[in-house]
């Protein structure tokens, strides 16, 4: 990923002996789901110059610090290492400011922000839909079709036990492997919940049961599909696909603009199936761009 909008900070011997300062680094940084700690000689310190528009003011320049992990084996492409760029922990974070980062390639994940900073590799490409433009091809046309008595009921971002234990059944099927399989009550609110985001958990229900769970972040101009878990017996009502298809038409019903769907990778199968919805923007060189996929 290209880092034109990053400016690095100047680092000097106070800056390693300050703990409490804004620019430190001088300090253990833990980055959740990690295998491991990134002791503090290991984790950078970035300043991002962000400059955007508020209403009725003029153009406001936010210095938004970062800390960039060590380099750690990438979850999505074999061989390859990985880095991300975090926004650090005590920079105030909020759903104005986070609709700014994410059209600029962030993408949330718990309370944390972050964004590839990969020196090497750009394949992990911010996707995003313009929902008015949207139409949906023949196999999401016989999704809706097959879903036409699913219902959907939209609910607060809070624990229940019925979405977490539908939840664990979606991991030790689908991603038994994965270091999601034995999350704890805790993990699992911690990750998909935010406590400064507007979130909100989509239930949906097939012949009554509960079928798939969404969740969906509420933007300024847009939402943000965050994360979808099914129970694996529903597997052929195609639930992440009618998750995605629900939420577009949430984003139309609302006057929103765009439906964020995270990284694209053209090589990992996991994550190469965002390029079905159509058509598909990425960030690419620090601008939006239509994708040909």
């Amino acid at each position: 990923m290209q880092a034109l909008w990053f400016v690095p900070v100047s680092e000097s011997n106070d800056e390693f002996r300050s703990l409490g300062g804004i620019y430190t680094t001088a300090t253990i940084f833990f980055m959740p789901f990690q295998p491991r700690f990134c002791f503090c000689l290991s984790v950078k310190p970035i300043e991002y110059i962000l400059s955007f528009h508020l209403p009725r003011t003029a153009t406001y320049m936010a210095s938004i610090p970062l800390l960039i992990t060590a380099p750690h084996p990438c979850s999505y492409l074999e061989g390859q290492q990985a880095q991300s760029a975090f926004v650090k922990p005590s920079f105030g974070l909020n759903t104005a400011v986070y609709s700014h980062l994410i059209a600029h390639g962030f993408r949330r994940s718990g309370d944390d922000v972050y964004c590839p900073y990969c020196p090497q590799c750009s394949q992990c490409v911010p996707v995003r839909l313009p929902v008015a433009q949207f139409k949906p091809n023949r196999r999401q046309q016989r999704c809706l079709q097959k879903n036409r008595q699913t219902t959907a009921v939209i609910k607060p971002a809070v624990f229940e036990q019925a979405h977490y234990d539908l939840y664990l059944r979606y991991q030790n099927q689908r991603h038994a492997d994965g270091n999601m399989a034995n999350s704890n009550p805790a993990e699992y609110i911690k990750f998909l919940g935010s406590s400064w985001c507007d979130t909100q958990f989509v239930e949906f229900f097939c012949a009554g049961e509960l079928a798939a769970v969404a969740i969906v972040d509420r933007l300024n101009n847009a939402l943000s599909a965050v994360y979808t878990f099914f129970d694996p017996k529903f597997s052929s009502y195609s639930p992440g696909v009618y998750a995605v298809l629900w939420q577009i038409q949430h984003a139309q019903r609302q006057g929103l603009e765009w439906l964020y769907l995270g990284f694209w990778i053209a090589d990992c199968q996991k994550m190469s199936y965002k390029n079905q919805y159509q058509p598909l923007q990425g960030f690419i060189n620090q601008q939006w761009d239509f994708l040909e996929t």
